[in-house]
């Protein structure tokens, strides 16, 4: 058998010789069984992508079962990716190419696909057995009439495979499972994408084990090779590069932002920070990518369950650290009493909620905005706390820091509300440069001297925004008493007298309240008056954006306001809904952002509400825009 190398030697040019069609943007999306290897291949994708100089977004899918059946429609794992020579803000609507690596990813996926897009399926795997797991009663390969919209391409993937890593010694299961890299290395060459990243990634990840190097370039490079020597393929793509503003870009996610944002704020507090989690999806990554920072001043903490890593959190921020605790809305849940006593005790730190579907453990690897109104009350007493989102995942760095001063500016603890699609999306982020960054300062009392110490130190008493001093233990002359137990204003010391709890529910209420002074008012993308105003918060901001420019560029009078401070809201929002005849709010959940607007402002609002699992496309938001024209 003639070598890969032999067949098709290296050359600098990503295209061949065949017609090359200029594209603006273009959506891919990978799917197969859970094994398949297909968010690897999308991460790879994307990757070599950002590194070209394209815009990107992406949405991962995948099943929430460690290993669901294989060949079934709940075991199908799904990287969609968009890429583009301009600014985009979603993963993008309909599929231009679809690549099924089975007949279950065939079934749950072909609907996405555009009428003539591209449909690449591994045909090896269209066996009787398959076909019957995908709920088919024939081989949908040979159904004419339903696939004449697309352009098939039938690839014998896993043969093919096998061919390209023979004689590397590997068992038939580890040949087969390079398939993947057979498919990446085809749409590779289907979009002149220069694979260098990729087989960077592959040496280094397999640099123990040189049998799976080279089976997997091998496999990588054959798909190339076949896009080219095959004649089904007759023409290529090229997306060009972005105009995107100069600087240095990475890829990021949102929970990669999340912890760098963390990391960067305790260095410009120059403090120590802590980190305690219990392992929940799909907030596990950023504990993952924190314990890779130690050398940045950063310690991580793997609690025993959720309640001890609110705990731990607590104790932390009474240790005069950057404290931070992550989970999902179940395990929220259980942090609850132990932040309710983060708010009694009025100390510093962040708790981030990567919403997931619910309730219960509900949906956990699909996205929803259903934790909202659990952050506004889900805690006994009178316990409101700030709120914070980021609408994409590269605004995650920025709000994780804009939390944690909240946090410490104020004496009490930040709720930040990411959600599955911005926690496992990925963009293009322009890694800011130290003058873009808000000092973040951490002041502690100094001891008392001998003559201030005749006074004594009262632990609760207040400045005009009404924060209490952040004293560290240990510290001379601050000894102070504290704990779940209601405080008497000032001293601190333990106070059951009823216009006391009145007078320090009604003061934290205040404290909170008065943080709208000291965060930025309500921007608005479009005109400042007109006919409909969309309100939207977290992941759902790409779609309304980009619906919103739609409608805008096609001369109609809509506006989008993006909330990025959910408690307190920004203090000029209740002027801003006077401006506009309606106010449309999409929500991933029955509504609750609306509820807390309309009870706050009296405003009537329309609900646009998706609770699938899925993020909203942007043609959904362009409807319901439309009929409020």
């Amino acid at each position: 058998m003639a070598s890969i190398d032999e067949i098709a030697p290296e050359t600098d040019s990503p295209f061949d010789g065949k017609p090359v069609e200029q594209l603006d943007q273009v959506v891919i999306r990978f799917c197969g069984d859970s094994g398949d290897g297909m968010q690897l291949v999308g991460t790879q994708f994307t990757n070599v992508s950002a590194v070209f100089g394209n815009d990107v977004s992406t949405f991962p899918d995948f099943p929430a079962e460690i290993r669901a059946p294989a060949g079934t429609l709940s075991g199908v794992s799904g990287f969609q990716l968009h890429f583009s020579s301009h600014d985009i803000f979603t993963p993008g609507d309909a599929v231009d190419t679809l690549v099924a690596m089975n007949p279950a990813a065939l079934k749950a996926n072909v609907a996405d696909l555009k009428r003539g897009g591209l449909l690449i399926v591994n045909e090896d795997s269209y066996d009787q057995k398959n076909v019957e797991k995908a709920g088919y009663a024939s081989n949908p390969l040979d159904d004419e009439i339903a696939l004449q919209g697309f352009q098939v391409h039938r690839v014998p993937m896993t043969r093919l495979t096998r061919d390209a890593v023979d004689g590397l010694g590997l068992s038939p299961k580890e040949a087969e499972r390079c398939k993947n890299f057979f498919a990446l290395g085809l749409v590779y060459w289907l979009y002149g994408r220069d694979a260098t990243p990729t087989r960077e990634w592959v040496e280094k990840k397999f640099a123990r084990t040189p049998s799976l190097i080279e089976a997997n370039l091998n496999a990588l490079k054959a798909g190339s090779v076949y896009g080219e020597v095959t004649e089904s393929f007759a023409t290529h793509f090229q997306v060009p590069p972005a105009e995107l503003p100069p600087g240095t870009y990475r890829k990021i996610t949102g929970n990669e932002a999340l912890a760098v944002g963390m990391a960067t704020a305790a260095k410009l507090a120059n403090a120590e920070l802590l980190y305690s989690g219990y392992p929940i999806t799909p907030a596990s990554d950023i504990l993952h990518e924190l314990s890779k920072l130690k050398h940045f001043g950063v310690r991580t903490f793997q609690a025993e369950d959720e309640i001890a890593a609110m705990s731990a959190t607590v104790g932390a921020a009474f240790g005069g650290v950057l404290a931070v605790t992550a989970s999902s809305g179940p395990g929220i849940c259980l942090k609850g009493e132990a932040m309710g006593l983060g708010m009694i005790t009025e100390l510093p730190m962040v708790i981030i909620d990567v919403q997931r579907g619910g309730p219960s453990t509900g949906l956990p690897t699909k996205t929803e905005q259903s934790d909202l109104l659990m952050a506004m009350f889900g805690r006994n007493g009178e316990s409101p706390l700030p709120i914070v989102a980021p609408a994409t995942p590269g605004d995650c760095f920025f709000m994780m820091q804009e939390a944690l001063r909240i946090a410490i500016e104020f004496m009490v603890p930040v709720i930040l509300l990411s959600d599955g699609y911005v926690a496992n999306g990925a963009e293009p982020w322009r890694i800011p440069e130290l003058s873009d960054l808000k000092p973040l300062r951490k002041r502690h009392p100094q001891p008392l001297t001998n003559g201030q110490a005749e006074k004594g130190f009262h632990a609760y008493e207040r400045d005009e925004r009404l924060v209490r001093p952040w004293a560290k233990p240990g510290t001379t002359g601050l000894e102070h008493r504290i704990g779940g137990l209601e405080k008497s204003d000032g001293s601190g010391n333990v106070d059951y007298d009823p216009d006391n709890h009145a007078h320090m529910t009604a003061t934290r209420a205040e404290k909170v309240a008065g943080i709208a002074d000291h965060i930025p008012e309500q921007d608005v993308e479009g005109p400042d008056h007109g006919k409909v105003l969309v309100v939207s918060w977290g992941g759902t901001y790409g779609a309304v954006r980009t619906a919103v420019r739609q409608l805008i560029r096609e001369g109609e009078a809509v506006a989008h306001a993006h909330l990025r401070y959910l408690n307190p809201f920004p203090r000029n929002l209740e002027s801003l809904f006077s401006q506009y005849d309606r106010i449309l709010v999409p929500e991933l959940n029955n509504g609750q952002l609306s509820v807390l607007l309309r009870s706050q402002f009296l405003t009537e609002t329309v609900g646009l509400n998706k609770i699938q699992g899925k993020p909203f496309l942007v043609q959904e938001v362009v409807k319901s825009i439309r009929e409020l024209l």
